[in-house]
């Protein structure tokens, strides 16, 4: 059978997806890269604001417009948290998330596929080639032990599990042998990875960066906490990427204790100051949730003034949505509309001069650069390809065609940022020396 898998939302719902595309591979099922030519789709869903859960809906009617043949399949946390509401979508099949490690099994049993003839897959070409991506997300704990008052994914994801260490390194060198360069570690809480198994996230680098030989490892989202003091130390082995995103969501500290955060901004701003005293480069990003309830102007221009004073090299903005189970969506004082908006466009204002700042700073340096996706061909027969720096600055890099380097790590120069801003702009050096 034909699967096409598309997720929304976090880095977890992706790492997810290419777990359940190996295993279907495994069983000889074609993975597609487009949906139009699937005959069974995975949607992996999110729930993490009001907006995401709209946006769920809205793909998984687009899903049965554009693909009417296709049986299509709802996952993720707006189908768990929404599992009737899913069904009544016109879905196929809801899979829960308590079930999402037996998926492939319980897809290929529920809707019956069968499995295509040894010769008709590739075997040359990992599920993840085959879904059109180099970096590989690796999934290595489920669930979260607090309750930040706004938060709907820990009832969504249920407690921590983590997984095995052994399991885990398994993995990653499984992708190193099949030619992937860079894994990014995730997980709903993932500095409390281990806390089920006695061992710690520090452990489980240190096994990766030991037993392994991939050439880089990244992490998903690290809450600020949680970290043992030796764990910067880990960053002088060059294949771990000088990037972190630390997910603040307010830089005032009563509206901090209201959100039942466990980090305050004296503390987060030292956690700063240590790794980048430690780490060269480290490129530090973060969320912030614009609009709390109860957040007064007084509150917001001290969060907006932290937030400026730490400065990031990204932040995902987040207005607030009440999520109906969730101890704020019973709060007092919710913030206007209109508010919030304001808001959102000052913090946005602030956080692009933020990124265009970390991209000036850049300019001149060579760097190692992870080529991804199929490129774009220019007249002049040279092809522009996307990627990341190690501290993850997007780049547009120019190559010469011939090369043929996506999946490639490669040597280039950031010469300038392009006019929208998005990204870096570099240039190739030499004849693409591959690192």
């Amino acid at each position: 059978m034909r699967i096409h898998i598309k997720s929304m939302g976090c880095r977890l719902n992706e790492a997810e997806a290419e777990g359940w595309a190996d295993k279907f591979s495994a069983v000889n099922h074609q993975i597609t890269r487009m949906s139009g030519d699937a005959q069974v789709i995975v949607f992996n869903s999110c729930a993490v604001t009001q907006q995401a859960v709209r946006s769920s809906r809205q793909a998984i009617r687009r899903l049965q417009r554009e693909t009417p043949t296709a049986k299509i399949v709802a996952t993720g946390c707006y189908a768990s948290l929404h599992p009737e509401e899913a069904a009544e979508l016109g879905v196929d099949l809801v899979v829960n998330n308590k079930d999402k490690d037996q998926l492939a099994e319980i897809v290929s049993r529920e809707l019956a596929l069968t499995s295509m003839p040894e010769a008709a897959t590739l075997p040359s070409e990992t599920s993840l080639f085959a879904r059109g991506r180099q970096r590989a997300f690796i999934k290595v704990q489920d669930g979260c032990r607090y309750r930040c008052t706004y938060c709907i994914v820990t009832l969504a994801r249920g407690d921590e599990r983590s997984r095995p260490i052994a399991e885990i390194v398994a993995q990653v060198q499984a992708l190193a042998d099949s030619g992937v360069q860079e894994v990014v570690l995730t997980g709903v809480h993932l500095g409390g990875y281990g806390s089920d198994l006695d061992c710690h996230l520090y452990d489980l680098i240190r096994a990766v960066l030991d037993d392994t030989d991939i050439p880089r490892i990244r992490f998903g989202s690290l809450e600020p906490w949680d970290l043992p003091k030796n764990f910067f130390a880990l960053f002088a082995d060059q294949r771990l990427m000088p990037h972190l995103h630390l997910p603040l969501q307010s830089g005032c500290d009563s509206v901090l204790r209201r959100m039942s955060r466990r980090c305050k901004t004296d503390d987060f701003r030292g956690l700063v100051e240590s790794v980048r005293a430690e780490v060269p480069n480290i490129n530090i990003t973060t969320d912030i949730i614009v609009g709390f309830p109860g957040e007064t102007d007084e509150e917001w221009a001290q969060s907006l003034d932290y937030v400026r004073s730490v400065g990031f090299g990204h932040c995902h903005i987040f207005s607030y949505s009440p999520r109906a189970g969730t101890k704020a969506a019973r709060l007092p004082n919710t913030v206007h509309k209109e508010i919030k908006k304001q808001r959102s466009q000052q913090l946005h204002a602030l956080a692009e001069q933020m990124k265009l700042d970390t991209f000036k700073r850049h300019l001149g340096q060579d760097m190692d650069i992870l080529l991804e996706g199929d490129g774009e061909h220019a007249v002049d027969g040279t092809t522009r390809y996307s990627g990341y720096t190690p501290n993850y600055l997007r780049v547009s890099v120019e190559v010469d065609d011939k090369s043929k380097p996506s999946n490639q790590i490669v040597r280039a120069s950031l010469e300038s940022i392009n006019p929208d801003g998005t990204n870096v702009v570099a240039k190739a050096l030499g004849d693409v020396a591959l690192v």
